[in-house]
């Protein structure tokens, strides 16, 4: 560790380009003090309203949010540049941190990119004369009650902006060392931004009274939301590059305000604030701009993984923001991914989406791709190899299964219409969310969880009069993500060899087998280990029944289009769900035992890519992606020795131009080592700030429990070693 507990891995070194101040300010933040102070007050009591308990719901959480903004504490840091704090411990606990008797009431919201560009370029006193307009129009109608509680959120929102002006104006009465704290935050966010300083105090401010009242919302595309003030002030003089990243790095360090030691279970990052940056705006030009790279310069320096970060490649990339990219990825802590552009974009058009919202793509929090500040999104998964065990193959217990399975194309269409029921049910989930007329007629989406908060933040709320949740944003969402794909693939694969085509032992024998979880047959288990090549090796064979199984999902999620305002698009991911899937495992014909923890994502099951990362990559291009509308991540983990120097960094921006040009969708990189996460969990006081990407987060390392630390490293130590032979995936 560095001076400042920056995690730095052997053989790299971080630049210093920030001021002596703001390090300090970073490693305060890293170290705990002000999640602590957060963790002081813990939630907002309501025992003392009157008459609360017999209150309908929306007007109970406009009370909730109205004390949020008026008790919360006020905590102004130390040398910050940027004010507004998310003081309420409940909120990191992803709930509205108000408590009735001593219990926590509200749900909160996450899986959302909010709609930061209608506060910078109009503030609220134009949203909120978009509000009353809209209570106007809906005034004796059903839809009057949130119109209030629209008009309600904006008044306690301007309530707690307030208390920090006059603790502000305390301050600077003191000393005047917060005199452009006070000046911005009288301004904004209830006047447009004029200025980047104001950007990010408009933007910063919208997220904390957000994060405050318990939800968890990306950010999405920073650069293109701030780029043009930047570039304006570095025009007039006004502001300096260097001023500017530390200003923005307050925005980072900011962010680390829930950081709070100890054990998280899946880590204490977990919080959905990611970014994007790079790629094309609504018009296709190119976004890349000053703030891009300072982004990029930030989580270089600091370390500072609670926002990860993914960058939007395309085969028109800038050649510099390629090597950026490289350069900072290399340094570890999985904190930069990479969404192929061109993919998406084709993805998203074909899906129905117009060119200029697709263009403006962002994630839902995580890496799942949907429409910022537009999308009521929600993802469902589901564990695919316990389909083909537990109903498919029933459990292995049938007595004459080459009858039911004569040959391979039977066993998998008899999978694939598993797999068909499986999504039918999913769908079937959502129909209680409709509300009907007596004819039958669809009305609307039933009354939901109240939600105000964030449906300021999403466009399309506020002029329907529709929160979030009852269908207000433009988009609604809710897609299925199949599991364990490469284990499902593999076990079918494992199937088809040694069963049909090499005859290495009857289906029924095999049966027996499993269910004896290989117990006196370990030399055939080994065969199944080591003597083929599985998804991620690049192995045409096997890559292809990862295609045809991916292309029945995409068309079982097609069949659930209802014309009720859900949309059911296709994804694959686990998010760490193989630990809890583990358990309900059988064992698997390509020579795993019952219970094991394995594959991730899109990506193969842990030492079957034998190949190096090249392979993998091709592998997972193989799949029809562009069918996978809301994503499929793919997670590739290198040893620091192999992007060492000047080779290394040559090496992962042919990675990324391979990926690009091949045509996958998004691509986590982390350089872990294998021997230090071993380390950190035998002395976690050593490395506080040793980061790792988990799914579609990062966390601190040491802030997992052992079961989760135990799944990082046996995916490092399984996972890519090197390029592979060819070094380059094209």
């Amino acid at each position: 560790m560095s001076e400042y507990g920056f995690y730095t891995p052997e053989g790299f070194s971080r630049p210093v380009r920030l001021s002596e101040t703001t390090r300090r300010f970073a490693y305060e933040s890293l170290g705990h003090k002000y999640g602590l102070d957060t963790k002081r007050v813990d939630a907002v009591e309501l025992d003392v309203e009157p008459g609360f308990d017999d209150l309908p719901p929306l007007e109970q959480y406009d009370i909730a949010v109205r004390r949020i903004a008026e008790r919360a504490p006020v905590r102004i840091c130390d040398g910050e540049r940027l004010s507004g704090a998310a003081t309420l411990g409940a909120a990191i606990r992803h709930a509205v941190p108000v408590s009735l008797k001593g219990n926590i009431i509200c749900p909160s919201l996450s899986h959302l990119t909010a709609d930061f560009d209608t506060v910078l370029s109009e503030g609220l006193d134009s949203m909120r004369a978009e509000a009353e307009k809209a209570l106007s129009r809906h005034a004796g109608t059903a839809r009057e009650a949130f119109a209030r509680s629209v008009i309600n959120t904006l008044d306690s929102f301007e309530i707690w902006i307030g208390r920090y002006v006059e603790a502000l104006e305390t301050a600077c009465a003191r000393d005047g060392s917060f005199a452009a704290n006070l000046r911005n935050l009288r301004r904004v966010p209830k006047k447009p931004a004029a200025s980047f300083y104001e950007a990010c105090q408009s933007v910063w401010a919208c997220f904390a009274f957000l994060r405050l009242c318990g939800n968890w919302p990306g950010i999405g595309r920073i650069d293109r939301m701030l780029g043009k003030y930047l570039e304006n002030d570095l025009a007039a003089g006004t502001l300096t590059l260097g001023e500017a990243r530390e200003i923005l790095a307050h925005f980072f360090i900011k962010g680390c305000e829930w950081v709070c030691g100890g054990d998280y279970g899946s880590g204490d990052a977990q919080h959905y604030q990611n970014l994007v940056i790079g790629g094309v705006d609504a018009d296709g030009k190119e976004v890349t701009n000053h703030v891009t790279y300072l982004v990029l310069d930030i989580i270089e320096e600091t370390g500072i993984s609670d926002f990860p970060t993914t960058v939007r490649l395309s085969s028109h990339s800038p050649e510099a923001l390629l090597r950026r990219t490289a350069e900072v990825t290399r340094l570890g802590g999985g904190t930069v991914a990479v969404y192929n552009e061109d993919l998406i974009l084709e993805t998203l058009t074909s899906f129905g989406y117009p060119l200029r919202e697709a263009r403006e793509f962002a994630n839902d929090g995580c890496w799942e791709v949907q429409i910022p500040g537009a999308t009521d999104f929600g993802y469902i998964p589901f564990d695919s190899l316990a389909i083909l065990q537990h109903e498919t193959l029933g459990n292995y217990e049938s007595d004459e299964p080459e009858k039911r399975f004569p040959d391979f194309d039977s066993l998998f269409e008899a999978y694939a219409s598993d797999l068909d029921k499986a999504v039918k049910r999913i769908g079937g989930m959502f129909r209680p969310a409709y509300r009907f007329g007596e004819d039958g007629s669809f009305e609307g989406f039933a009354p939901s969880v109240p939600c105000t908060v964030v449906s300021l933040f999403e466009r399309g709320c506020v002029r329907r009069g529709l929160s979030y949740l009852e269908g207000g944003p433009e988009y609604r969402i809710r897609s299925p993500h199949i599991g364990g794909l490469a284990d499902t693939v593999n076990s079918l694969y494992a199937l088809k060899k040694a069963v049909y085509d090499d005859g290495l032992v009857t289906l029924s024998d095999f049966f027996r087998i499993l269910r004896d979880n290989w117990e006196g047959s370990e030399a055939l288990r080994r065969h199944m280990l080591n003597n083929y090549r599985y998804y991620g090796a690049d192995n045409d064979e096997a890559d292809a029944i990862a295609a045809r199984l991916l292309d029945r999902f995409a068309d079982s999620c097609a069949s659930l289009e209802t014309g009720y305002g859900y949309r059911f698009p296709a994804g694959v991911s686990t998010f760490g769900r193989q630990l809890e899937w583990a358990p309900g495992r059988l064992a698997a014909p390509h020579g795993r035992k019952s219970g094991e923890v394995l594959a991730a994502n899109c990506s193969p099951t842990p030492g079957t890519d034998t190949l190096g990362a090249t392979a993998v990559v091709r592998s997972y291009c193989k799949c029809p992606l562009k069918r996978m509308v809301t994503g499929a991540a793919l997670d590739i983990r290198l040893l620091p020795s192999s992007v060492e120097g000047e080779d290394g960094t040559g090496a992962l921006v042919s990675l990324f131009r391979g990926f690009v040009a091949l045509g996958g969708f998004f691509m986590q990189t982390d350089i872990a080592d294998p021997a230090v996460l071993r380390e950190a969990q035998l002395h976690p006081e050593d490395h506080q700030t040793l980061s790792v990407r988990v799914s579609g987060w990062n966390a601190r390392f040491v802030t997992l429990n052992k079961e989760w630390q135990d799944m990082v490293i046996g995916q490092a130590e399984g996972g890519s070693k090197s390029f592979g032979a060819t070094g380059s995936c094209g």
